[in-house]
């Protein structure tokens, strides 16, 4: 395929790299079957603790000179990338698109929303700003100022095998620090893609070995990053239950996580609702990257009143979904990343009608011509209640339930009666119910929207969510700081010495 080729993808690959320098490692073969059609696309080796501990090496020298470069210089090597991705944006979305699954159209927004943290981070280095205040000394002057970590751990998930990488990356960059990224082993070619993209604009501005660093593996690979005491910061976005394990082995040692993990978000459909326009956020957010985001609509509290009506909406709209390749851009729903996701989805069907779940649009797996690789499923959905076991659950699928309130208060109180806590909507003209779903006592979840649907943040804002969703933040506003050290300073310009809060010490 042509996409390949111009991104320096091979059959076989090394997947370990410390800048330029690729080594060459005695771990297995990963390889990468395509869920589009089940071919193999090729393989990556995965990084050994030899290559392990010579990226860390070259990662820790490369920290003690890009650290001093200027924060502006820096921020133009990462403008420079910027242009890159540009440059490969067909390239780079057409195999984010064929590796993961996700449509062409979300593949190449994927990689736009990396050009986009580029631009961000490029602004963002001439504004690394502290604070000044006044000393309640004379002749004393105090202020904070931020300074980098050293090396960032980042550990990504296959649903987005590129964008939240380079959330990390390009902000960690521009504040100074290093990073070691380990993608997802379901889709490591796009990691590859990327080392070379990076590759070729840091040898042209003599950028140091070991800025940008790359190493493939599994499980055990995971654990080695975050046990390591000489990684301040591990970024780690995936399920609970592995944030869970990276959070605990990061903490043991006192070091610092971003943690952004598992989503089970609700959109609130109101009696004031405009519902044509709630059908478009609803359906987008249930059925895009074929529910496998985690900010993908999982409920839908919909007020009785316009119950019926709205849930007849979306069964014919579901009746129009195009199923099929996604590198065709007339298909609305891709498949899903592999067979095991394709059992959790049917297993979740199962546990849901044994719950009582009544399915409105009935699920199953795609067969025939075009749907070879068997990892096509029907987007499906169901009327449930809330406390269904399976309903607090999140499953990496396009299930949809439907739960049905009385009063606003109900609604919000389903919303956030779930353990995850990452993305909320309410569709609602009624301004005061509006506001109460933003107030403190609404939505519990770090994203809450109005008239918009719970997928596609901006990278503009602070991403992240509450509860087991793991409290981090990545990407825009001030998540910067995660990736640096706060230190405050005070200077004496006086001839004497007066100690604080007026401790007399006489000599």
């Amino acid at each position: 395929m042509e996409f390949l080729k111009a991104l320096g993808i091979a059959k076989d690959n090394c997947g370990t790299s410390t800048g330029s320098v690729w080594i060459n490692t005695k771990g297995a073969a990963i390889p990468s079957y395509s869920p589009v059609d089940g071919a193999l696309i090729g393989s990556v080796y995965a990084t050994d603790k030899d290559g392990y501990e010579q990226v860390l090496h070259t990662a820790a020298r490369a920290f003690a000179e890009w650290r001093n470069w200027p924060a502006p210089r820096r921020g133009e090597v990462v403008r420079q990338v910027g242009e890159a991705l540009r440059e490969k944006k067909q390239w780079l979305g057409q195999l984010v698109s064929y590796e993961m699954g996700k449509s062409l159209q979300e593949g190449l927004g994927e990689v736009q929303e990396m050009i986009d943290i580029c631009d961000f981070a490029v602004g963002l280095s001439r504004q690394l700003h502290g604070l000044t205040m006044h000393s309640e000394r004379p002749g004393h002057r105090m202020y904070e100022q931020w300074h980098p970590l050293g090396i960032v751990g980042i550990i990504s998930a296959f649903n987005f095998p590129v964008a939240v990488w380079s959330w990390n990356t390009m902000l960690g960059w521009v504040c100074g620090d290093v990073c070691i990224w380990k993608p997802s082993e379901k889709c490591p070619l796009c990691s590859i893609a990327c080392q070379n993209i990076i590759n070729e604009v840091f040898t042209r501005n003599d950028v140091p070995q070991g800025v940008c660093n790359l190493v493939n593996g599994g499980r055990e690979l995971g654990e080695w990053l975050a046990a390591d005491t000489r990684i301040p910061l591990i970024s780690a976005t995936g399920s609970t239950r592995m944030g869970k394990a990276v959070g605990a082995a990061v903490g043991a040692r006192l070091g610092k996580s971003i943690l952004e993990l598992g989503g089970n978000n609700a959109i609130i459909i109101s009696k004031d609702a405009d519902l044509d326009m709630s059908l478009i956020g609803c359906v987008f957010g249930a059925v895009g990257t074929a529910g496998q985001r985690c900010t993908s609509t999982r409920r839908l509290i919909i007020h009785e009143s316009v119950y019926d009506a709205f849930r007849d909406k979306l069964v014919k709209a579901y009746g129009q979904l195009r199923i099929g390749n996604p590198l065709d851009q007339n298909n609305h729903v891709g498949p899903l990343i592999d067979k095991d996701a394709v059992n959790q989805y049917l297993a979740s069907i199962e546990k849901c009608k044994s719950e009582g779940g009544r399915f409105v649009v009935e699920g199953g797996v795609m067969e025939g011509a075009g749907f070879e690789s068997g990892c096509y499923v029907k987007p499906c959905i169901a009327e449930v209640s809330n406390d269904f076991s399976i309903v607090q659950h999140e499953t990496f699928a396009p299930i949809l339930y439907l739960i049905k309130y009385k009063t606003i208060d109900e609604a919000i109180a389903y919303q956030n009666g779930v353990p995850q806590g990452l993305s909320s909507s309410i569709m609602t003209l009624n301004l005061r119910e509006a506001e109460q779903f933003l107030s403190c006592s609404g939505s519990d979840c770090g994203i809450a929207n109005v008239n918009i649907g719970t997928s596609g943040a901006e990278i503009g804002g602070a991403f992240g969510g509450e509860k087991e969703t793991g409290g981090g933040r990545e990407s825009g506003s001030d998540a910067w700081k995660a990736y640096m050290r706060r230190q405050t300073n005070t200077i004496n310009y006086s001839t004497k010495l007066p100690l604080a809060q007026g401790i007399k010490f006489d000599l």
